[in-house]
């Protein structure tokens, strides 16, 4: 188990940047989460970690060592990519066993390590079969136990789950997160759906255009987004966003179809604002039907019924204010009707206000003992701040 640091990591492709200025010291054995859409930089991220690709400036280290010009076979990593990359005329066993053999262990020693990752993956039934006679996860399980032979000191895996169906995926998703917990071993996890990070990882990289959003805790990026781009990335339903003007006390902001009102805290903020307007965010699952006493409400949003979904537990509908479309996750016993007019309550405490040019949450909740939401002084491109933090490891 490593300790890997990677400090003001770059990484560019002609004059395209694909990496900037990348700073995170993972825990050991901790598993990092590295996501955003495609073309972030987290796979190139990956790769230098791996050595597949070279830095261009910065440094990279495992526990103190310098990584930048240690091989990659010297690096006591081990890869699980996209595809399982089997061979398909070995069988099981000898897929397992081919890195061990290259580097001429002795044979009870590949026997010892292949029959302990089969055992782990409870692949051992499935030794003398070859790829073709493997389903989708059964190949995956294969292609972790390659990486589990080597007892690396750091696993990279490559968006190892995107070639499955979707409830297969559900299924290795917690597959993985259960191995990970049983052999302990720092693991680096590439994937662009953000389900998948905020299950699997004790931190997560939201990365946006090569460069750093933010480094947190899942819970930590879906309650305190330091910026509009998070805020809409973590989520699913994503957040609603409307844009506002700030009344003239900053007591309220509002806008056709809506008025909130904002925590004293808050309104100190927005009076230094030298504009009126702002964007503010709040998730599907704050809206509540028929504002009353029942709920401490902090304003409301009217609109008009555009689709009503039944998800079986829930009701979500989509909204129309002022032609901006919103979602929210109501109860399922509504009885709501296309067309139909509504006017839904923001539970209080849960709206989320932003900067309307740079992105920045400007609700920022005091910072905590633990750093895994401390933010930069200053943006290093993107929306809103850049984030570098190597944070707490959750416990």
């Amino acid at each position: 188990m490593a300790v890997v640091k990677l400090e003001n990591v770059c990484k560019y492709f002609g004059s395209t940047p694909a990496v900037r200025d990348f700073n995170l010291e993972s825990h050991e054995g901790e598993f990092v989460v590295l996501v955003g859409p495609s073309g972030c930089g987290k796979s190139t991220t990956l790769r230098m970690i791996a050595g597949l690709e070279d830095i261009d400036s910065g440094t990279l280290s495992f526990d103190g060592r310098p990584m930048q010009d240690v091989p990659v076979q010297d690096r006591e990593i081990a890869m699980v990519f996209q595809s399982y990359a089997l061979y398909p005329h070995r069988n099981v066993f000898e897929n397992l066993a081919f890195a061990l053999k290259l580097r001429r262990f002795p044979k009870a020693e590949i026997e010892r390590r292949v029959r302990n990752a089969a055992r782990t993956l409870d692949i051992e039934p499935l030794l003398e079969r070859k790829p073709r006679e493997l389903s989708g996860g059964q190949r995956q399980r294969v292609a972790l136990g390659r990486a589990i032979v080597r007892e690396p000191a750091v696993f990279l895996m490559d968006e190892p789950l995107s070639n499955l169906d979707a409830k297969l995926r559900v299924n290795m998703r917690a597959e993985i997160a259960k191995l990970h917990r049983r052999i302990g071993v720092t693991t680096f996890y590439v994937t662009h759906d953000q389900v998948e990070a905020m299950t699997m990882g004790d931190r997560i990289v939201v990365m946006n255009g090569g460069v750093i959003q933010q480094i947190a805790t899942p819970l930590t990026l879906y309650d305190e987004p330091v910026n509009s781009y998070v805020a809409g990335f973590i989520g699913n339903p994503p957040m609603n966003f409307l844009s506002g003007e700030v009344g003239e006390a900053a007591g309220r902001i509002h806008g056709p179809g809506f008025e909130f009102r904002v925590e004293p805290s808050l309104q100190q903020q927005l009076a230094r604002l030298d504009r009126r307007e702002v964007t503010i965010g709040f998730r599907p699952e704050h809206l509540k039907p028929q504002p009353d006493d029942a709920y401490s409400v902090m304003g409301t949003v009217r609109g008009t019924i555009e689709l009503v979904e039944q998800m079986g537990s829930t009701t979500d509908i989509r909204f129309m204010v002022d032609g901006h479309p919103l979602i929210a996750e109501l109860p399922r016993d509504q009885t709501l009707q296309i067309k139909q007019p509504i006017e839904l309550g923001l539970l209080a405490g849960h709206l989320h206000v932003f900067d309307s040019e740079t992105g920045e949450r400007l609700n920022v909740v005091a910072p905590k003992a633990s750093a895994d939401s401390a933010r930069s002084d200053s943006p290093r491109g993107g929306p809103g701040p850049a984030v570098s933090a190597a944070g707490s490891r959750p416990g």
